[in-house]
């Protein structure tokens, strides 16, 4: 399968992104397509990529993490590289970001409280200078990619 996304599998990622459950049948009813055929076109978009995977989104609020905070970093000389290596064992990391300006990373974590946000730092500063923005509500959050036009 090319990249190109056609019409029909557009309105199967529309589908998918509202709720990734919803059933072939139900997909297949909403854009015209049998069941088999929808599954087909899923799992083709699956191997090429374009679909990369299924999650269950967790509310970290009442999972135990009272804060969110976006937190940047400007890496000391030398060290992105271990910050890189390291970075995925960090637990309280949700989303983590290689970005361009003066900042290196912005870094998107979950965290019990001010207590564990101090000690989450701590663990930082080796790598280098951080500025942290604690989140007091979200606007946008998992909004489906639409069809591009050109």
């Amino acid at each position: 399968m090319d990249r190109k996304i056609d019409d029909l599998n557009w309105k199967i990622l529309e589908c998918l992104q509202q709720n990734a459950r919803e059933s072939f049948a139900d997909i297949g009813r909403k854009v015209g397509l049998s069941p088999p055929a929808v599954a087909e076109r899923v799992k083709k978009m699956e191997d090429a990529g374009i679909l990369i995977g299924y999650k269950a989104v967790v509310s970290h609020s009442l999972s135990g993490y009272q804060l969110k905070a976006i937190i940047t970093l400007r890496a000391f000389m030398g060290k992105l590289k271990p910050f890189l290596a390291m970075v995925s064992t960090l637990n309280e990391v949700v989303n983590c970001y290689r970005i361009t300006g003066n900042e290196n990373i912005v870094m998107e974590v979950v965290l019990k409280d001010q207590f564990h946000l101090e000690k989450f730092i701590d663990k930082l500063i080796q790598y280098g200078e951080t500025r942290t923005h604690i989140v007091l509500s979200q606007v946008v959050s998992y909004a489906p990619l639409e069809k591009v036009s050109f």
